[in-house]
């Protein structure tokens, strides 16, 4: 639990915890910001100051979201308290909000708790009242706080309950998932084959605000050119021999749902300038109609190929790359999640037991030692497979060794990939001309571009603090969007 550290107190009490609390005092009379700083800075908080309501914005949005309670006084030149607290909805804020005014008028105090104010002091502020309406604040902050990470936790397993794992690799993935699902952005996953990536295309359907639309899953390679229309837009019945009755192709079959197109890397190249179509226009065809219909569907698409050579080769159309890139999301290797290896195989294990009705199976300790020692170039899948191979030869309830793998010691050459040394071990990676800033510079104005200019809004979406974003603003160049 994330507990708020004060230091002392006037009233001598003194508390300790594990974040040091800040206090953002926004005021256009100098005296009062600095009697009331000089009070939290004896009370053992970091007071921050605004002389107005511009000033205050401008401080918030460069916070990183360190603020925990803000002292708002409501009468400042230029934009007012109100015009702040307005702000501070219209951008999902969450800590409280203490108004200070001159005036006692009760109408006054009564706007400002609609608006969502914690409390409402007039001044002269009682240091007294101010102490005890602080330390009330900053427990409704502190609880407001744990409830928001349980819930968050809570939507979270439920969300990814067919992972398993624990591995930081993998709730880094898990977290830039949670990002993106409740926005409507295209996902692209990218991984090597058998790491999981359609689990990850449900679970981020799960947690968006299509779970109860359908879930279209679509295996772009099995998809032959000849039947590309039909398959994908549908047709009327008569519109070529065979058709007998009306169809439903696969993008409006995902209508108000989500459609994952797995494999996209190996689909067609004449078969992409349809979908590309059907991406921008969010409308279809069927064969045999005259008219188009509007679809509303969300695409997240999969790939282990390597984009940058597929394009570069004319084999993959990159206008369409960049519709489904809108957020790329990247799946760890099996090789690259540590314990989570123990975790899978006596899970894959307790699985085959009870499927075939066995009493239960264990591994040795060599034999689990072994599944470290090897670098799973078929990840999951593969290692799906050598379990079950090794209950099924196994010749007690407890597993010995593991079937020797089709290759051992090393991760086999891959296309589009290229191996790194990592720690003196080969590891894969993606070798792509798109690099890692280049995705990140793109995200950042793609992201910019949606909030309609909005920097804090901008963060948000990108899932970082807004000091953090003007600092990625500077290393890429793009210092204008501050103006913006």
């Amino acid at each position: 639990m994330q507990t708020i550290e004060r230091s002392g107190s006037l009233s001598g009490m003194k508390t300790s915890g594990t974040k040091k609390c800040h206090i953002l005092i926004a005021d256009d009379e100098e005296t009062s910001r600095r009697v009331m700083s000089h009070f939290v800075s004896k009370m053992g908080y970091i007071p921050h100051t605004a002389d107005d309501g511009e000033d205050c914005i401008r401080v918030l949005e460069e916070s990183d979201d360190e603020m925990h309670v803000l002292l708002l006084d409501i009468s400042m030149p230029g934009k007012d308290g109100f015009e702040v607290m307005n702000y501070l909805k219209t951008n999902h804020y969450q800590f409280p909000v203490i108004m200070v005014t001159a005036s006692n008028e009760i109408p006054l105090a009564v706007k400002c708790i609609k608006m969502g104010a914690f409390e409402y002091l007039t001044k002269p502020v009682s240091m007294d009242r101010l102490e005890i309406v602080l330390r009330n604040a900053l427990a409704e902050s502190n609880l407001q706080n744990e409830v928001i990470k349980l819930q968050k936790e809570l939507k979270s397993k439920e969300i990814f309950q067919n992972i398993i794992g624990k591995s930081t690799a993998l709730r880094d993935t898990m977290e830039q998932a949670m990002m993106v699902m409740e926005t409507d952005l295209n996902v692209l996953i990218l991984g090597e084959s058998g790491t999981g990536k359609e689990l990850f295309a449900q679970s981020i359907h799960k947690g968006s605000k299509r779970k109860k639309g359908p879930f279209v899953s679509v295996n772009c390679a099995a998809i032959s050119n000849d039947l590309a229309d039909s398959l994908l837009f549908g047709h009327i019945k008569g519109s070529f021999t065979g058709a007998n009755n009306d169809h439903i192709g696969f993008f409006e079959q995902a209508d108000r749902g989500t459609i994952f197109l797995d494999e996209i890397g190996d689909m067609n190249a004449d078969i992409q300038a349809k979908v590309l179509r059907a991406l921008q226009e969010r409308k279809i065809r069927k064969v045999g109609e005259k008219t188009e219909r509007s679809v509303d569907f969300r695409v997240i698409s999969a790939t282990n190929r390597d984009f940058s050579q597929a394009i570069m080769d004319n084999q993959f159309r990159e206008d369409l790359y960049f519709r489904l890139e809108e957020f790329p999301l990247c799946i760890p290797p099996l090789r690259d999640r540590g314990d989570d290896i123990w975790l899978l195989a006596k899970h894959f294990l307790d699985e085959f037991a009870s499927a075939n009705n066995l009493d239960s199976l264990q591994f040795s300790d060599e034999a689990l030692a072994s599944l470290l020692d090897y670098t799973w170039p078929g990840n999951i899948r593969e290692l799906k497979n050598a379990v079950q191979r090794a209950a099924v030869t196994r010749k007690s309830t407890i597993i010995e060794m593991l079937p020797t793998p089709r290759i051992h010691g090393k991760t086999p050459s891959m296309p589009a990939l290229h191996q790194q040394e990592s720690n003196g071990m080969a590891v894969t990676q993606p070798s792509s001309a798109f690099s890692l800033e280049d995705h990140e510079r793109e995200a950042i104005i793609k992201a910019y571009g949606l909030s309609r200019g909005n920097l804090t809004r901008t963060a948000k979406m990108l899932g970082i603090g807004r000091a953090t974003l003007y600092r990625k603003l500077d290393k890429f160049s793009l210092q204008h969007l501050k103006n913006g």
